[in-house]
């Protein structure tokens, strides 16, 4: 299939050619399921219409994705129902699936409309809640993914886990639910993955049982299969806000502090090389956004990374997206390749969506051979742990590098650490912004300005009090702001809760 058409793939794979399938309406007389991959003017994305039926439907009014304890001859019915219509629905769209020049809201509009004329012809007995539900259920078959499509348009979810066909978690304000809803089969989800995985020119199959992808949204989407995945297809996707988040959002929520955001705007003007620091889940793509938010229009800034999450605002942009290897294993483009290039672009800033390999040597590099104010995230727990992490990072480029070279190439390039955490109840904080002062000896020293003050405990819901406070203690970096007159309001560093120790 052409995986350049922007219609859904969603292409059953190869091997289930001729998996049979009962028909609901006939439950002991099953019917061998037309085989995949065939592309006609009424099924011009090759569905067939046993993949197409929607999970079982349940009593009017169940909760969708629910499982009834027993089968009803309505069940079935309706279960028949979603059959004919995803099949009469590909009869009556056409060549409008294929149509580059109409929208994706227009084409689901239209199906909508169709499938509404077809449930009419069959003069099934229906109420309007479950009218609504089939006609939403068969779309979101047809056209978006599944029983996903309704958590991806939940706007209180953050992050989809499916962990089998049978296993849906969400995260909803930092806590993980298990969902009600379920996939019909593997082959099901399966098709689901390729669905979005082709949309971005990625393949996922026995040979390559693992990829990086993401959604027209931008959210980020890893999918593993068998035989890496022992349990069946694994699918995860992590959403971002349709909205941009924005430094005010970051203060509403408790993650930062006025002063802080101060602070971190002033730094971005005076081109400190700024890196993220969290584990996994803590928001650094989040916190990168906001922070380049600070960057001036008239900056020309160059990203770069895996699979594209930043959301700049700012105009003058260039994104850089690596690329995998092809089948027969060639063609593989690294984010090295790719940060050794934009050098080459004339950049004013780098920004690196995150360091996972010997990238870290180049990002040092270039930070200490003029291209100020570059930022990047590394997956640590702490500011010194971050110094760590960089430190194993430029090691894996192969260079053989003496430990004190790197820790040399670190403490001159990097500027400021901001260091974000996940704490017990769900919220993402901000509980280090940490000055590299340089180096001490064989030691990178580092200055905390900010600190998290767990003091304050926590209320009766079990959220934390606590907020981060500066240390009093006066960062160098302080000295730059005022060669290049950049003002910090005085209060910015007023109170000293904490001794700051130099670390």
């Amino acid at each position: 299939m052409n995986q350049a058409s922007p219609a859904p793939s969603g292409v059953a794979p190869a091997e289930v050619d001729s998996v049979v399938q009962p028909d609901p309406l006939r439950p002991f007389a099953p019917v061998v399921a037309p085989a995949a991959n065939t592309l006609t003017a009424s099924n011009p994305l090759g569905h067939t219409p046993s993949t197409l039926s929607a999970r079982v439907a349940g009593p009017a009014g169940a909760l969708p994705g629910h499982r009834p304890q027993a089968t009803a001859p309505v069940v079935d019915a309706l279960g028949g129902l979603k059959q004919r219509a995803a099949a009469a629905l590909f009869d009556r769209m056409g060549s409008r699936f294929s149509d580059a020049s109409v929208s994706e809201e227009e084409l689901r509009k239209t199906a909508k409309e169709e499938l509404s004329a077809v449930i009419d012809e069959e003069q099934v007995p229906l109420s309007p809640e479950e009218r609504r539900r089939l006609i939403r259920e068969i779309a979101d078959e047809v056209m978006g993914y599944g029983p996903l499509q309704r958590l991806l348009e939940d706007p209180s979810i953050t992050e989809i886990m499916v962990n089998s066909s049978e296993q849906i978690y969400v995260e909803r304000k930092g806590r993980l639910t298990l969902t009600d809803l379920h996939f019909t089969s593997d082959d099901h989800l399966r098709q689901v993955i390729e669905r979005i995985v082709s949309k971005v020119g990625r393949r996922i199959d026995e040979s390559s049982p693992l990829v990086d992808a993401r959604l027209e949204d931008g959210s980020r989407v890893n999918a593993i299969i068998p035989p890496l995945a022992v349990n069946g297809p694994s699918l995860t996707i992590r959403k971002f806000a349709q909205v941009p988040i924005t430094v005010n959002d970051l203060l509403g929520w408790g993650s930062l502090t006025p002063e802080m955001a101060e602070l971190l705007d002033a730094c971005v003007k005076a081109r400190l090389n700024i890196i993220v620091s969290g584990g996994t889940g803590t928001g650094k793509t989040t916190m990168l956004n906001v922070v380049s938010g600070f960057i001036p229009e008239d900056d020309r800034i160059v990203t770069i990374e895996d699979a594209v999450e930043l959301q700049l605002q700012q105009a003058h942009v260039v994104r850089l997206e690596s690329r995998p290897a092809n089948i027969e294993g060639k063609g593989a483009i690294g984010i090295r390749e790719l940060l050794k290039n934009s050098l080459r672009m004339r950049p004013d800033r780098i920004i690196v969506g995150e360091c996972r390999g010997g990238e870290a040597l180049d990002m040092l590099q270039a930070m200490n051979t003029g291209h100020d104010g570059s930022l990047s995230t590394v997956h640590a727990n702490s500011p010194r742990d971050a110094i760590a992490r960089l430190e194993t990072l430029v090691l894996m480029a192969g260079m053989d590098l003496p430990l004190r070279a790197i820790r040399e190439q670190i403490a001159s390039a990097v500027d400021l650490i901001i260091q974000l955490t996940r704490m017990r109840d769900g919220s993402r904080r901000v509980t280090h912004v940490t000055e590299v002062q340089g180096m001490e000896g064989e030691i990178i020293t580092l200055q905390d300005a900010f600190l998290f003050d767990y003091s304050a405990g926590m209320d009766a819901q079990g959220r934390f009090l606590g907020r981060p406070v500066a240390t009093g203690i006066r960062p160098r970096f302080l000295d730059r702001f005022e060669e290049l007159g950049i003002q910090v309001s005085p209060g910015v560093f007023a109170t000293a809760h904490h001794g700051g120790a130099r670390r």
